[in-house]
């Protein structure tokens, strides 16, 4: 057998599949896309049916000669991008480039990089899918339509350097609404009432809410009504009317699609949805496992479908019942419904090897891999667990005509929650409640009234806009990283602890874009165009169509926006530092890494200053001022104002408490247990400390 060249996107991916496959293989890489639409023009003839005019992308030039010599000494040439649109289309502009025909059966995938899997992919090599080509071009070129038709208006009547996309836009006016919600929104001052009881027997006390009075939902509007109800709770005694003791069973959820992995990070370990996304392609490509080689750890992390093979399914249950026994193991395998609409060529997330526990690949993985790697397991194989039952109580007091309830639970069977544990709202709320009869009398212990005012939505939390997306059908899983990540990068938002705030310039965008290309943001005729681009991955429809269906209305749009947009100027924030060239005070500007200081006198003066900030906290070495500064790549560090009499730098911010055991410098770091962390900065030593606890 000759030579066999085998083509991937990145150069992790060729060190695993190389592994995987023999001497006669050659592994290369494409690098992602090879060729793509012009930079420098609209690179899509409108005239001609939209067709769009591809280039190889700059710097890919010695990469495809490369790849080119290698196709010619080769036998057989095997596509191996990733199993969706996007790989299909990196794959078909290969065959352009390499010359080989479309028809034939070069195409190779598979959801998981395993040995198995690979070789499988192998021998059953099919043709390139001009369907999934079609759908992900026209994407491509709806995009590239509104982005450099749209754009260059706000560059005019704005600023230049700003975008409009078909799906950032959208998504901008959801959290511009949002905040519009919040800042109109009027509270409304409302009254609960809670009782603490006891039992004559028992020591503990536990809490009953009040609920109905006849019967009827009680609402309570003010302090008086609050004060004349305690008035007659007060004079009445509170008597168990009702006990309700149940089993309740509890399913776990269903193994992580890319949004739930997206928003479970997020939550559970304050990774933002850029990072989530890059971790899990590190995990999917492949890492060196001690004693096992190099092994891609999860499968395709870009679905939103929740199957799950009957291989999988066979391998959890093995180690389920090897590991906690046949109790754990439900009585048939659990398949999940999936939402509609979804593309179900993936399986959900899982993990490649079950018998891999994170335990096990703990040492060979960095620190946020393991967090990651360990998230996806346990779901995984929670998913595959047996149903949790637990034991509850609801208990019915009452006082005259008023009504109380508590409800309470304990475990009485943790099934899959040993790996995996979740809660619901009334789980949050429950309480310990005793051993309580029917007719019992309790003693009252204290009336707690409590005042509370209606609140407005939340803000947009990154985890919370990507369920809310996926809720509307806006974009897919490869897309709602770089949708939030372009938002914050262009300024039309910013993070406000862990929530997207709109800033006056995304505000501004925005309100042009509405007004003018209401199309463009409207949630429902986004979500539609979702629908279109997945019929033509079935084959339902023209791509050509559904891209000039799209295109007329907007560009009759954009000639009417160019008429009636007038010139918006927006304010540099004026600080309080003065240009040391020229006197002025300098503006604070945006750039890549970060806000900086510039002279307002620009051109004449060029000064630039980056903004520093000053920590409360002096030098643990030479007592001198403590600077937040930014590396060359933007990421925040913090050092001595004193440099460079005074070297010391962390990436961490350092604390004024010493350490306990050496007495050496700390920093802060945050667990997400614990809170924040102390922890000692000589590599000896390492001793940490906790807020939270009083050490």
């Amino acid at each position: 057998m000759g030579q066999r060249l085998v083509i991937v996107e990145s150069p992790a991916k060729a060190k695993t599949i190389g592994k995987y496959l023999g001497k006669n293989y050659i592994v290369e890489a494409s690098m992602g896309h090879v060729r793509d639409l012009p930079k420098s023009q609209l690179g899509v003839d409108v005239e001609n049916n939209y067709s769009p005019k591809y280039i190889t992308i700059r710097g890919k030039g010695d990469l495809l000669d490369k790849l080119r010599k290698a196709a010619k000494k080769s036998e057989k040439i095997y596509l191996a991008t990733d199993p969706d649109r996007e790989g299909e289309a990196i794959s078909w502009h290969l065959a352009r480039v390499l010359n080989i025909n479309e028809a034939e059966k070069c195409r190779i995938e598979f959801n998981e990089i395993t040995k198995n899997a690979v070789k499988n992919a192998i021998k059953t090599p099919r043709a390139i899918n001009l369907n999934l080509v079609d759908a992900q071009q026209a994407r491509r070129v709806l995009d590239r339509l509104v982005g450099y038709e749209i754009s260059p208006i706000l560059w005019k009547k704005i600023k230049w350097g700003l975008s409009a996309g078909r799906v950032q836009s959208v998504t901008l006016k959801m959290i511009c609404d949002r905040e519009n919600e919040i800042t109109s929104f009027i509270p409304k001052e409302y009254w609960t009432i809670e009782c603490d009881l006891q039992k004559n027997d028992v020591k503990k006390t536990f809490i009953v809410k009040l609920v109905s009075k006849n019967n009827k939902k009680i609402e309570i509007d003010n302090e008086q009504e609050s004060n004349l109800i305690i008035q007659e709770i007060e004079k009445g005694k509170f008597v168990v009317n009702k006990i309700k003791k149940a089993e309740k069973h509890k399913n776990p959820l269903p193994p992580f699609t890319t949004s739930t992995l997206q928003q479970d990070a997020y939550k559970r370990l304050n990774f933002a949805t850029k990072r989530t996304m890059s971790i899990a392609q590190q995990l999917y490509e492949g890492i060196d496992i001690k004693g096992h080689g190099t092994l891609g750890l999860i499968t395709y992390m870009r679905t939103d479908s929740v199957r799950i093979s009957e291989d999988a399914q066979k391998a959890a249950s093995e180690f389920i019942q090897g590991t906690y026994g046949n109790a754990y193991i439900p009585p048939a395998p659990r398949n999940f419904k999936g939402k509609k609409n979804i593309q179900d060529a993936h399986e959900a997330i899982r993990p490649t090897y079950v018998e891999l526990t994170p335990a096990i690949v703990r040492d060979s993985l960095k620190d946020e891999q393991y967090k990651l790697y360990n998230l996806i397991w346990n779901r995984f194989m929670a998913s595959q667990m047996a149903t949790c039952v637990l034991n509850t109580i609801s208990v019915e007091v009452v006082n005259g005509d008023y009504k109380f309830r508590a409800s309470g639970s304990s475990v009485k069977f943790d099934g899959f929650m040993k790996l995996y544990e979740y809660s619901t709202e009334e789980e949050e709320e429950a309480t310990h409640i005793p051993e309580l009869l029917e007719g019992e009398n309790l003693l009252k212990r204290t009336v707690l009234p409590k005042q509370h005012f209606t609140q407005p939505p939340p803000r947009f939390s990154e985890a919370s806009l990507v369920k809310t997306l996926e809720e509307y059908g806006i974009g897919r899983p490869s897309t709602y990283a770089p949708i939030i990540s372009t938002l914050l990068e262009r300024k039309y938002i910013n993070r406000d602890k862990k929530t997207l705030v709109p800033t006056e310039l995304g505000v501004i965008v925005n309100t042009i874009i509405s007004e003018y290309f209401k199309e463009i943001v409207d949630v429902e005729f986004t979500a539609g165009m979702e629908d279109k681009l997945d019929n033509i991955e079935e084959g339902k429809e023209n791509w050509n169509s559904v891209v000039d269906d799209f295109f007329k209305p907007i560009k009759k749009s954009i000639e009417i926006a160019e008429k009636e947009i007038s010139k918006i100027e927006i304010e540099d924030e004026i600080s309080e530092e003065k240009c040391d060239k020229c006197g002025r005070n300098m503006v604070i500007k945006h750039g890549r890494f970060g806000d900086f200081l510039a002279c307002p006198g620009y051109p004449d003066c060029k000064n630039t200053k980056p903004i520093v900030e000053q920590l409360d906290v002096p030098c643990p070495k030479c007592g001198g001022k403590i600077l937040a500064k930014r590396s060359k790549k933007g990421k925040k560090f913090f050092g001595c104002g004193n440099y460079p009499n005074c070297d010391f730098v962390s990436w961490f911010e350092p604390s004024t408490k010493a350490c306990p055991a050496c007495g050496g410098i700390t920093v802060k770091k945050y667990s997400k247990s614990k809170g924040t962390v102390h922890e000692c900065m000589n590599e000896t030593c390492k001793t940490k400390t906790y807020e939270n606890d009083n050490q």
